[in-house]
């Protein structure tokens, strides 16, 4: 099952909210939650400012330090 949810914006919570929930009262795949994000808006090209210091790059595929076990099969006897 698929849970929708429906985002009400901060500005719009105290006028929307409750007519959201009573909407989608009967519709248990969704759930009304309200926007509680803060701070400077980072996407749509906008330049990196403040976060180009916080961004780290790196090479995700972990590291194999040591030696590999033989693979060869044992010699039949």
């Amino acid at each position: 099952m698929q849970m929708i949810y429906c985002v009400i914006p901060r500005e719009l919570a105290a006028e929307l909210y409750d007519k959201m929930v009573e909407y989608y009262k009967d519709n248990p795949n969704v759930e009304v939650i309200i926007d509680r994000r803060g701070g400077p808006d980072r996407r749509r090209g906008k330049p990196a400012g403040e976060f180009q210091e916080k961004r780290t790059i790196r090479d995700r595929r972990r590291q194999h330090p040591g030696t590999f076990p033989d693979t060869e099969p044992p010699e039949a006897s």
